[in-house]
């Protein structure tokens, strides 16, 4: 497709596809022709009145504006409250506490002899994490899991069936309750976790309403783990899949943060991102009209061999090494110097404890279920 249709309509999956490096770059840029506003809220569209009306709270929730569907000057104010919470220095100060949280999952992987890593450590320390991070609760983090389940499953699919709107709707009619009975106890004894935060930017000049700080909250805690499930579970399928690569990491553990970004280059754990044009535009000689969908494909820009050496081989030191991965521009991924914090101390001390570490089944198992992410159903690894 690079090669012969870069801009490739697409029946199945209701858009373009946009696959070569240079032509999603500018789709990053320019906010103004390629909009985030709507493009979730249209999942709907295809279904009939009837159907539609079940699903009033759906729409209205992506009609909200929130991190992941507005663009600037909405986004940058939504952003730069919510950004303090994800800036470097605040991420480091919490790196004792990923790598507790990480040792503890050790612990268990060491008396048991081995682990499903997905499910026992590339899942739970981002939901750990992040729910300490926020201020939910410990006894109630195994919720957000679920959440993130029903919220992914319709996304990145062509005209969702009713069940799967649904599902997304329930989970945010829950997560809007249960948030809400969290920000009002914040209001009345404010703590020092995400959540006060965004309650005290209530009272700021262009702070932020309820529904958009729920709104904001609910994409952090469904995007704040699936990308870092993805990146742990998928890195060490490729690093355990090349022994070659392990033992240079083994030997050499300088590499693990170029390892990482490696990582999330190769095997990009969202796969694509769309897009909603806002006004008939002219892309490599092909006009998108205004209401097309256009799908960044950045599985394929990260492996556009007009950007990268060799882009179909595994390099635990590539430099440089300017993937899409984490996005680019205004909507650059919020929460990655928290996933990459928290990559570069698990893998870390992976390494460091289990230098033997075997998968025990080399053909992988993908999960189907999420058109939009590229992650693995279960990684069983023996000590």
């Amino acid at each position: 497709m690079q090669r012969e249709a870069p801009i490739y309509w697409s029946g199945s999956v209701g858009g373009w596809l946009v696959t070569r490096y240079d032509d999603i770059m500018p789709t990053f840029k320019n906010t103004n022709d390629y909009s985030n506003e709507g493009r979730l809220g249209r999942a709907a569209d295809h279904l009939s009145a009837a159907d539609r009306e079940k699903l009033r709270v759906f729409e209205q929730h992506y009609k909200t504006k929130g991190l992941l569907h507005s663009d600037p000057p909405d986004h940058t104010r939504l952003r730069r409250f919510t950004g303090k919470a994800f800036s470097p220095s605040r991420i480091e100060g919490i790196r004792p506490n990923i790598a507790k949280v990480t040792g503890s999952l050790l612990d268990k992987c060491a008396d048991q002899g081995g682990m499903d890593v997905v499910h026992d450590l590339a899942s739970a320390l981002p939901v750990a994490v992040l729910g300490e991070l926020m201020g939910i609760p410990a006894s109630d983090q195994f919720l957000l899991q679920r959440w993130a389940d029903q919220l992914l499953g319709f996304q990145g699919i062509n005209k969702p069936d009713l069940e799967l709107l649904l599902a997304a709707q329930s989970a945010i009619v829950e997560i809007r309750e249960y948030l809400g009975e969290l920000l009002a106890a914040r209001r009345k004894d404010p703590g020092t976790d995400l959540l006060s935060a965004l309650v005290m930017s209530e009272t700021e000049p262009h702070g932020l309403s309820e529904p958009e700080i729920i709104n904001t909250c609910q994409t952090l805690l469904v995007a704040g783990h699936e990308t870092t499930t993805s990146l742990i579970g998928n890195g060490l399928a490729l690093l355990l899949g090349d022994r070659g690569q392990w033992q240079r990491l083994v030997d050499d553990r300088s590499l693990v943060r170029s390892a990482i970004e490696e990582i999330v280059r190769y095997e990009s754990p969202v796969a694509r991102q769309p897009r909603r044009v806002t006004q008939d535009v002219e892309m490599a000689d092909v006009v998108l009209r205004e209401g097309d969908m256009l799908f960044q494909m950045l599985n394929a820009a990260n492996r556009d061999p007009s950007h990268f050496e060799s882009p179909d081989d595994f390099r635990v030191d590539r430099s440089p090494n300017q993937h899409v991965g984490f996005g680019f521009g205004a909507h650059f991924c919020i929460g990655a110097p928290l996933a990459r914090a928290e990559g570069e101390v698990a893998f870390t001390a992976l390494l460091e404890r289990f230098p033997r570490l075997q998968m025990d089944d080399p053909v992988l198992s993908w999960d189907s279920s999420k058109a939009n992410s590229r992650v693995l159903k279960s990684l069983t690894v023996t000590v």
